[in-house]
């Protein structure tokens, strides 16, 4: 088992997923400290449904840790990043950085080399991977322009609702920050530097996250548009990110990452998916202990693929315009 211990502060969603992965008797990478969560009966939750141990508090969370997992709402991810860096230790903090663009600014600022990444799991996705190796063999010449669609039936999703108390508020919550946000960060990783170049958001209900988005933006030389709404599918959660290149159209001109994990190209005008590509139910575990090998690598600070606190910045840069009036 290797030396590098995680501890991990929220024990909602992200929180036990990650825990589950780190868990996972094939992955080696990371042992799991222990958890906190400020909410008690969180606590009580997550210690009945996983072998894991829980800390008195986060401050002996980080003291009893190589590196830290931020997994709570934004809100507080600056003061556990902060405290965790202050302690010398590793840290690997859910997006955005923080709820205030300013503050955000300071910390990547402030935090430049430290031993610090985002989890921004299209770092080490199979589908991502394929889509950049396709990209690295000319798959449809010089890429031209790209499209990025998301869809959903409600928001929060239907297994989010827990916490709909933040994800759908207007400060911290809606589908551009929780998802949105990693179909950008793969453009920045793939295209170059992201500007937005023009945007629309709407918000129909008071104190609630935006139901509606479009946008104009470039990732170096390639142009591309966004939309994104909800009550617009049938499915709890739909996305298409779609590169176009300068080939022949219908002959092998554009590549696509459908559904978070199926990269496919485009090939005689018909979608074809990638031999290896599974669906994301079956890659989110499999790429979580990718991320945790990355972790490792990191902590012990080793070249690795993560996200960068400068990446995660670049992103939120631009997902804040878009959402601000």
């Amino acid at each position: 088992m290797s030396d590098i211990t995680i501890g991990v502060i929220g024990a909602g969603i992200m929180g036990e997923r990650m825990l589950r992965a780190a868990i996972d008797p094939a992955q080696t990478s990371v042992r799991v400290g222990k958890v906190w969560d400020p909410s008690a009966a969180a606590r009580a939750r997550i210690a009945a449904a996983l072998p894991v141990q829980i800390a008195d508090s986060a401050e002996a969370l980080i003291a009893g840790s190589d590196c830290v997992y931020i997994a709570s709402p934004p809100a507080s991810h600056l003061a556990h990043a902060s405290a965790a860096l202050a302690a010398g230790k590793a840290i690997f903090c859910e997006k955005p950085l923080a709820t205030d663009l300013a503050a955000a600014t300071a910390f990547a600022a402030t935090a430049k080399g430290a031993r610090a990444a985002v989890n921004f799991p299209m770092a080490t996705s199979f589908s991502a991977e394929r889509i950049a190796a396709w990209l690295t063999q000319g798959a449809i010449g010089t890429p031209q322009s790209l499209a990025i669609e998301v869809a959903f039936r409600l928001w929060p999703r239907p297994w989010q609702h827990g916490a709909a108390s933040w994800l759908d508020g207007r400060a911290e919550g809606g589908f551009t920050r929780e998802v949105v946000s990693h179909f950008l960060f793969l453009t920045r990783r793939l295209a170059g530097p992201l500007r937005l170049l023009e945007s629309t958001a709407s918000f129909p209900e008071d104190g609630r996250s935006e139901r509606a988005i479009t946008a104009r933006l470039s990732a170096g030389p390639i142009e591309a548009t966004l939309t994104g709404g909800v009550g617009t599918t049938e499915k709890d959660d739909h996305n298409i990110w779609t590169l176009i290149g300068d080939q022949i159209a219908g002959k092998g001109g554009a590549i696509r990452l459908r559904d978070w994990a199926i990269a496919e190209r485009l090939t005689d005008g018909v979608w074809t998916p990638d031999g290896d590509a599974m669906p994301n139910e079956r890659a989110r575990p499999l790429v979580l202990q990718r991320q945790l090998a990355a972790v490792a690598a990191m902590t012990r600070g080793q070249p690795h693929p993560l996200a960068t606190l400068q990446e995660a910045f670049d992103v939120q840069r631009v997902v804040e315009a878009i959402l601000s009036p």
